[in-house]
Parts: structure tokens; sequence; C-alpha cells
């Protein structure tokens, strides 16, 4: 015999935001035709899509690494001189 969950135990919904569909398809935004052809075509739900959107977006504007705290300081740009093997490579300073 099952039991109905209780109004404690059911998963309560994330919170979410409100998606409003543009009237016509421009570089900033799509019409509800338009991501409905896009799950049609991928075979995903709506809100699939979006999310796909969103992490491709997210991979191709985020950086992928942390920001780095300026240039190298004396002391090591001197230890990355010492761990060089001698006469293969020369440190410079800029890349430019």
């Amino acid at each position: 015999m099952t039991a109905k969950r209780t109004a404690s135990k059911r998963k309560q919904p994330a919170a979410g935001i409100l998606l409003r569909y543009r009237d016509k398809d421009t570089a900033f935004g799509v019409t509800r035709k338009t991501a409905s052809r896009l799950a049609k075509t991928l075979g995903l739900s709506e809100t699939q899509v979006i999310h796909v959107a969103l992490a491709s977006f997210a991979r191709q504007t985020l950086p992928r690494y942390e920001a780095d705290n300026g240039p190298l300081t004396q002391e090591q740009m001197d230890e990355i001189r010492r761990l060089q093997p001698p006469g293969r490579m020369k440190a410079i300073e800029s890349l430019f």
C-alpha cells in the first residue's frame, strides 16, 4: 500500500525566472515558434532548449579561469630562471 506524500515531504519547486518570448526573432531573443521548432528538431523540451542555449552562452562568454593578480614579482622571475635548464630556453619579460 502506498501513501500519498505529505506537503512537508514534497519536493519544493526551485525559484525560477519568467521568460517572455519576443514578438519577432532578433539577435537578443526568439519567438515561441522558434523555441518550439528548436525543441522539436533537437528532441528536447523548450525548457531544455533554454538551458542548452544558456550553457552554450556561458561557455562562450565567461572566463574559464580565475583572473591573475598582476605581473610576476622579481622573486618569481628569479625562481623561473633558476628552474630553467641552462641553454634550452630564455625567459622574457613580455610577450609583445
